[in-house]
């Protein structure tokens, strides 16, 4: 068979990373004499980014503002989106330009349900989740959960390298956090740690998980498990009644995550039929996205002065609705 040769070395991606540079939010780069660059928190993961160009061009002064992935109000660990006035043009995304999310208390009330239904059968509750933002949030909201009692004590497993790693990073920078999360946990505390939580880190201790009875949380990547150990999890697991998959972010069309939210009665795993039998529980009030009111008022923050409007990054169906 024919040889593949990556595109690019480890001595190209030195190279680029030496291109990097950080730019605080709030703080005007200039790109040229003529543009300059301004980033601000887009409350959607940790360091996402609404950009801000300020143009001049023949005389007269324009302001593009891209909103990128745009985050929730009150969502956990992040701050709320800063909404930019004055955009002249705006590209602002619509992966929910049509559906209004629920609360995000109602989203601590089904997973603490969830455990307790786990607790009660001995199950294992199996969560796919994003390895940047959603695993630190589903980790906050537990550590919450058994800080006040709500749920029992049980083993939560993370079983996900990057996961890890992106955990360590979040812990490096308390600075942008939302006062909830520094209100709740004081210096000495690690609001992403708590003795119930058990970080998988070899491929023999997740192969472990697969011996171990219930009752126990299992998260794992990718979170549309479309690859990663999640499909490890989910094939030793999805054939019995008494585990519970319970999906926590957006799933994309053709992708095995979409299809266990439809409940399809059998699904295609590392090339094999399963019979889909544990029970399937979807909690979309965790969403990382802005939902149509969010992005309506993103967008109403400079209806005196816009001019343009582009709806990006959404699916047909919710960028036609919200245009």
């Amino acid at each position: 068979s024919e040889e593949i040769v990556p595109i690019y070395s480890h001595e190209h991606v030195s190279k680029c990373l030496e291109q990097f540079i950080s730019i605080n939010y709030g703080r005007p780069y200039r790109l040229t004499d003529d543009v300059t660059l301004t980033f601000y928190d887009a409350g959607h993961v940790l360091g996402s980014s609404v950009a801000v160009l300020d143009i001049q061009e023949n005389g007269m002064k324009r302001r593009l503002v891209y909103s990128g992935d745009l985050g929730r109000k009150q969502i956990p660990i992040l701050n709320d989106p800063t909404h930019i006035p004055d955009a002249d043009i705006m590209l602002l995304e619509s992966t929910y330009g049509n559906r209004v999310h629920d609360p995000i208390e109602i989203a601590d009330n089904r997973l603490a349900e969830a455990v307790h239904a786990i607790h009660e059968r001995k199950g294992k509750l199996i969560i796919p989740t994003f390895a940047l933002e959603r695993t630190q949030e589903i980790l906050y909201c537990f550590h919450k959960l058994l800080k006040a009692d709500r749920i029992p004590r049980l083993p939560i497993y993370v079983d996900s390298p990057l996961a890890i790693k992106v955990t360590d990073i979040f812990r490096l920078h308390p600075e942008c956090f939302d006062e909830e999360i520094l209100s709740l946990f004081d210096n000495h505390e690690d609001p992403f740690d708590f003795p119930e939580l058990q970080v998988v880190r070899s491929k023999e201790e997740s192969q472990r998980l697969n011996e171990e009875s219930g009752p126990m949380v299992i998260m794992s990547a990718s979170g549309m498990c479309e690859g990663g150990r999640i499909l490890h999890h989910l094939r030793n697991n999805i054939g019995d009644p008494n585990n519970m998959i319970l999906i926590v972010g957006f799933q994309a069309s053709h992708t095995l995550g979409r299809r266990i939210v439809e409940r399809q009665p059998r699904v295609r795993i590392f090339g094999l039929e399963h019979d889909l039998e544990a029970e399937v529980r979807v909690i979309n009030a965790y969403s990382g996205h802005a939902d149509k009111e969010g992005l309506d008022a993103f967008a109403l923050a400079s209806k005196d002065t816009l001019r343009k409007l582009y709806l990006v990054h959404g699916e047909a169906d919710q960028s036609a609705a919200m245009a």
